[in-house]
């Protein structure tokens, strides 16, 4: 890499974790950043100099970071560590005037782009977004994703293409322009009714879309993704097919005095580039969003019943890895991995692994993104905490979940730091806020019972959900508030995780986790408030817990749980999965005076 660099006159080089969509998880063909470094964490930036490299990445990374990065040179650069400044501010404070820095133009928004060069600029550096230097040196490097193009049936997909469409249009002539593009994979898919595979776990495809306001729309994509019958029902609702790559070509051809509608912050520089200057461009969030984000009543039936089924497919997981290890057989975190797949996959409609599960025993479970793998993972023993980490994909919806199993005896730390986090999911679940309130107004309440141990997490606390899509969607997030950020109303039909963690490096780390769709509360002289319905159907272990710390209330959130996930999931179970079930949703026995006192 030093020596392109040195060919192009390059004094640095960044090499960020994206491709020309700017998604999460990214096809192999995109991870420059993974072949380089060997630190396989979904978020990182690589920064390579003559002299220096760093890679910055955030606190669910830093101790996997330390073990892939260790002993090769690569600085870990603690992203949110007051004392660590971000790449850009590292680079102004390195280079010098007249040096030039490279990125790839496919790999780096148009907002990032303006961005750095207003920051580089301040002291004379050049951004050169025109040079792909890994790609140069990157010489067995994986071709395009080539997996055929499904459409989501209107069973499942419950709103046509024709009226989603038809809301978009309605939303751009608010906006007085002509044109939209869109390159967010996600918003395509929900849009298009189609679904993909090009990305493991996320049930997308690669393409641009160009929608226009009165003559159709554009999707570009590899054309052998598409048989000829969808097709004909996609130009029957007014969508063409063009070439992936000829999206550049056709943003050029835009007629002077056209207007386009796109997000800067979701669209790459290398194809807004494209755009004529004599096109009229406003900036702002895709339309899609905000409407996929909000589940339509029909979707959220389909999302309960989904959940039945994914709750009866971790019953009879869990029940397993439980007796497996009773009878002595050996486990590691690899079969926990197996166990779980193999019991969601017998489930209907089941479609694959929303992400990648996170089985974590003990000290692993420290690592909020930790992934077992052949070479690196540990075995189960009849002692201490494993944490399990995860989703599927379902043609009526995506599930994300995370529960802790006392395998064996534990501390009184570990069960009071467990209770602690449980403590801080109630919190937030049984929380009223009101209407206009996001997700960075609440996230206190999921934090307030560890922070009065002088404790904390370092991630977000919720994250959106798709429906049969993304398992991570935007644009709600709960979350402490980021500077220069306009938070987003938390609004009913949204479905959002509620995850306050826990982790002791070296130690053990805790999460629970349950999905949760936004609904109406109530209407007072004040307004109007909203609170969460809980959708995730699986049992708490409670031998993780110390119940003296529980409150009444607590106690009883816990139970009526529990009699719910007992009254959906048992007609689907039955024998020792049942007996499990029956066992794990057992009310609580009265608390002891000493309990009460407590």
């Amino acid at each position: 890499m030093r020596q392109a660099m040195e060919r192009h006159g390059i004094a640095a080089c960044i090499v960020p974790s994206a491709d020309p969509h700017l998604s999460e998880y990214l096809p192999e063909h995109w991870q420059a950043r993974v072949w380089l470094s060997g630190f396989t964490g979904s978020a990182g930036t690589l920064v390579i100099t003559a002299q220096q490299t760093g890679l910055w990445t955030d606190s669910r990374y830093f101790p996997q970071a330390e073990q892939q990065l260790a002993g090769s040179g690569i600085a870990l650069m603690k992203l949110g560590v007051p004392t660590v400044p971000d790449y850009v501010e590292w680079l102004v404070e390195h280079l010098q005037a007249g040096d030039r820095v490279a990125i790839a133009g496919d790999c780096v928004s148009l907002k990032a782009q303006r961005e750095m060069e207003q920051q580089l600029g301040k002291i004379g550096v050049q951004l050169r977004t025109d040079l792909d230097l890994p790609d140069q040196i990157w010489s067995d490097r994986p071709a395009l994703p080539q997996a055929p193009i499904t459409e989501h049936a209107m069973d499942y997909a419950c709103i046509t293409r024709a009226d989603k469409l038809a809301r978009v249009r309605a939303a751009m002539r608010e906006y007085g322009i002509s044109h939209h593009l869109l390159s967010s994979l996600d918003d395509i898919a929900w849009l298009t009714n189609l679904r993909g595979c090009d990305i493991a776990c996320n049930p997308v495809f690669l393409a641009h879309l160009i929608i226009s306001t009165d003559a159709g729309a554009t999707l570009f994509i590899e054309h052998t993704k598409l048989d000829d019958a969808l097709r004909a029902k996609l130009k029957t609702d007014g969508i063409v097919v063009a070439d992936y790559g000829s999206i550049t070509t056709a943003l050029a051809k835009l007629p002077a005095g056209s207007s386009l509608l796109f997000d800067p912050a979701r669209v790459v520089c290398a194809v807004a580039h494209a755009i004529p200057n004599q096109v009229r461009c406003t900036g702002a969030a895709n339309p899609t969003t905000l409407f996929k984000a909000i589940k339509s009543d029909a979707e959220l039936e389909h999302i309960r019943e989904v959940m039945r089924r994914d709750g009866a497919a971790l019953a009879h997981a869990f029940r397993e890895i439980e007796q497996q290890l009773s009878e002595g057989k050996p486990l590691t975190e690899l079969d926990v991995h197996r166990l779980v797949y193999n019991a969601r996959a017998t489930q209907t409609d089941f479609v694959g692994e929303s992400f990648a599960t996170v089985a974590a025993y003990q000290a692993n479970a420290a690592m909020p993104h930790y992934r077992a793998t052949r070479s690196s993972h540990s075995p189960l023993k009849n002692r201490g905490l494993l944490l399990i980490d995860s989703g599927g994909q379902y043609l009526g919806g995506t599930t994300d979940i995370t529960r802790m199993l006392a395998l064996g005896p534990l501390d009184a730390e570990q069960k009071r730091d467990a209770t602690l986090v449980l403590k801080g999911m109630i919190a937030l679940t049984c929380a009223h806020f009101p209407r206009g309130a996001s997700g960075s107004l609440v996230d206190a309440l999921a934090r307030a019972p560890l922070w009065a141990y002088g404790m904390d997490y370092g991630h977000g606390t919720g994250h959106g959900v798709g429906y049969f899509l993304n398992v991570h969607e935007g644009p709600q997030s709960i979350r402490p508030p980021v500077p220069g950020e306009v938070p987003v109303p938390l609004k009913p039909g949204m479905i959002s995780s509620i995850e306050p963690g826990l982790y002791k490096p070296g130690r053990y780390g805790i999460r629970h986790e349950i999905l949760a769709v936004v609904v109406e509360a109530m209407h007072s002289e004040f307004g109007h408030y909203h609170t969460f319905e809980v959708l995730t159907l699986c049992p708490f272990d409670r031998r993780v817990l110390e119940l003296s710390l529980l409150s009444a209330d607590e106690r009883a959130w816990l139970d009526n749980y529990h009699a719910k996930v007992y009254s959906a999931l048992s007609p689907l179970l039955e024998g020792t999965d049942l007996a499990w079930l029956s066992q794990h949703c057992a009310p609580l026995a009265n608390p002891t005076a000493a309990d009460q006192r407590a």
